[in-house]
């Protein structure tokens, strides 16, 4: 598996390359034309106006959608039509704007693999970010000989995916919260209730239970069951702590506080994409 990153992809994005491929989509001339003053319309710093004779404009409303169409025709159709095509044994590919996963049946073909991509990025005016991006093997033994960098786990999207065994014993990749996204999503937690604990109780507990229910959402899936309950678990205990706060005297001893949560309750932790039961047509699950 090859793990890649690209370094300072929306900075270094080629202007002609980009008109090139919208041309294979766009007709109208007065769009591309547009887009490329868009492209062209250079940066203010301290009064300074910068030329960006490369790049896409960073918080720009198009430049999500420039890059991932740029890395479409840079690295998604050459990967399906060429790679996929001549490399040994399966391979598969997920990528994320420019976060990407590139996973192979034999370490050979991802090892190829690997210099062809840093050719082909080179050919685009891009590079990889070498510290973000190593070629990593989840199915080994820890006594191998170590050709490729040997790991339990590795961290995509917010979540660690690591090797584990299913309730046959059979082994398959798991996925739970990354330790840092995890610490990171608390920390926002406990910020937002330091600053907010003076609102109207009623207020207060609804915005949290959206919060809540927005990590659930996206952290609910398959074999995260534990983490995600941890997590809400740890924001009670911050709750319980802020509230208490509010006035000299404590509000809330702990039973109090579990009477308070029954009027006020709190997403629980379930299972809300159940990975195994999508089709196989979505991408992410390969």
């Amino acid at each position: 598996m090859v793990d890649a990153d690209i370094k300072g992809f929306f900075d270094h994005v080629d202007h002609e390359w980009m008109m090139k491929f919208l041309q294979h989509r766009i007709a109208d001339p007065n769009i591309l034309r547009v887009i490329a003053r868009f492209l062209k319309a250079g940066i203010a710093e301290a009064g300074i106006v910068y030329d960006t004779p490369e790049g896409t404009p960073q918080g720009g409303v198009c430049s999500p959608i420039l890059g991932n169409l740029y890395l479409h025709y840079v690295l998604d159709l050459w990967f399906e039509k060429q790679i996929r095509k001549n490399c040994r044994g399966m391979s598969y590919m997920v990528r994320y704007a420019d976060d990407t996963l590139f996973c192979f049946q034999y370490e050979e073909a991802a090892k190829d693999f690997y210099t062809q991509m840093i050719e082909r990025l080179g050919e685009f005016k891009l590079e990889v970010a070498e510290e973000k991006t190593k070629i990593i093997s989840l199915n080994k033994d820890d006594d191998d000989s170590g050709r490729c960098r040997q790991t339990k786990s590795f961290d995509f999207l917010g979540f660690t995916h690591y090797m584990g065994k299913d309730k046959n014993g059979a082994r398959r990749v798991k996925r739970k919260t990354s330790k840092k996204k995890y610490r990171a999503s608390l920390l926002r937690c406990k910020e937002w209730i330091q600053r907010n604990r003076h609102m109207p109780t009623k207020d207060f507990m609804k915005k949290m239970k959206s919060k809540l229910q927005g990590h659930c959402n996206y952290y609910g899936i398959t074999d995260n069951h534990k983490a995600v309950s941890n997590f809400i678990d740890e924001v009670k205990k911050i709750i319980f702590k802020w509230l208490n706060k509010r006035s000299q005297r404590k509000s809330f001893n702990w039973d109090k506080f579990n009477l308070f949560l029954k009027k006020y309750p709190l997403p629980r932790a379930k299972t809300y994409v159940r990975i195994f039961d999508l089709g196989r047509g979505h991408s992410y699950t390969l």
